[in-house]
């Protein structure tokens, strides 16, 4: 049987990986700065991650949410302490766009609506209403053209009054910092003013956390740089370090009723030990403020580099702007610098989504490695 071909691929092929680095099958050493997209977030192979996983599978690995599981109830206690969201309620999924497709459901629920408002160059997932809230119609098909969506651009405040105050918007869905879309970020007083009108015209928001959360951006969720409490707010990727995890923080003013949200697999023992692992590792280093240093020093090294025409992003979430489409240079970085970066819709844009581990050290080599590809890409 073949592979349904839908993913275009590098001639790569990993075999192992430990903390910032991944080796493929003939023994090569990658310097690893995109994470799996933002998916590692503690380093690949953690000791402590592993014991926590290696430890709860010799108890119990999964049984459904028909019964108690005290594991999710100490997750939320550990998801409330970081990020000091205590007046919120937690609700386990397993990816983000199941994580961002239950948040537009509980919005339709709340607000008796069903139209969605997101942005341009937004990604939220490839399911449903969260495709069909995605800015790339490629990937939507005639089915999910169905939902209503409205994309806006950001820091245009009428217009999104305007359609607001038309009376039909279950929700506002947004990213502090946009990622696939290529790193743009709202204004503030954007912002402030989307979380006003929302407030006024019974529309929820929505914060989508999903590849910037978890300490990422230097602030346990990125919507965090901003005095706002998101109706709800979704969350995957590095919240369980490679193993599929995700959720849904609910404001505690939205009251829960049975079946009104379920998963099969959400919540199971195994994905509550590896996101409890995660924090407690986040906790003990101290590996948010580290993204938020170690994302100024990226900055300023960068400054130094003729071609960057724009740096953009905060924490461990960056990206490096370039006049030219960068797919050439991704390619001279992985083959013949072994180093792994992330692209975006921007084609101009180099992104950089490694493991909150890395060092100084590390960046010092990819700025030094990137000179050598520009060089050979230019030569």
């Amino acid at each position: 049987m073949k592979l349904f071909d839908v993913y275009p691929l590098y001639d790569v092929t990993p075999t192992r990986a430990k903390d910032v680095y991944v080796y493929d099958d003939k023994g090569i050493e990658y310097l690893d700065l995109y994470g799996g997209h933002a998916v590692i977030s503690i380093g690949h192979g953690h000791d402590l991650y592993l014991e926590f996983l290696t430890n709860q599978m010799r108890e119990i690995g999964f049984y459904s949410n028909a019964i108690k599981n005290p594991l999710q109830n100490k997750l939320a206690n550990a998801i409330g302490e970081q990020s000091l969201c205590h007046d919120y309620q937690l609700f386990m999924c397993s990816s983000g766009a199941e994580a961002n497709e239950n948040a537009l459901k509980l919005a339709s629920f709340v607000t008796g609506k069903k139209r969605i408002i997101a942005f341009k160059n937004a990604f939220h997932g490839r399911t449903s209403a969260a495709v069909a809230a995605t800015d790339n119609a490629s990937i939507n098909s005639p089915l999910n053209e169905q939902q209503k969506v409205t994309f806006l651009p950001f820091n245009d405040e009428k217009v999104l009054e305007i359609e607001l105050k038309k009376g039909d918007v279950c929700a506002v869905i947004f990213e502090a910092i946009q990622g696939v879309g290529g790193l743009d970020e709202p204004s503030e007083g954007f912002v402030y003013a989307m979380d006003k009108l929302c407030k006024a015209n019974n529309t929820c928001l929505i914060a989508d956390e999903v590849q910037s959360g978890f300490g990422r951006t230097g602030t346990f969720f990125a919507y965090q740089k901003y005095n706002i409490k998101p109706d709800i707010i979704t969350m995957a990727k590095g919240m369980g370090n490679g193993f599929p995890v995700g959720g849904i923080l609910v404001k505690s003013t939205i009251k829960a009723k049975y079946g009104m949200l379920g998963t099969t697999f959400g919540g199971n023992h195994l994905a509550c030990t590896a996101s409890l692992a995660v924090l407690n590792v986040l906790k003990k280093q101290r590996l948010q403020e580290h993204a938020k240093n170690l994302g100024r020093y990226f900055t300023d090294n960068a400054k130094n580099i003729p071609s960057v025409k724009k740096i953009k992003g905060r924490g461990l979430m960056l990206g490096l702007e370039f006049d030219f489409e960068v797919g050439p240079l991704r390619k001279e970085l992985i083959y013949n610098k072994h180093i792994f970066t992330g692209g975006s819709s921007n084609k101009n844009l180099l992104r950089i989504l490694p493991p909150l581990t890395l060092q100084k050290k590390h960046f010092d080599l990819f700025f030094q490695r990137l000179e050598e590809a520009l060089n050979a890409i230019n030569a």
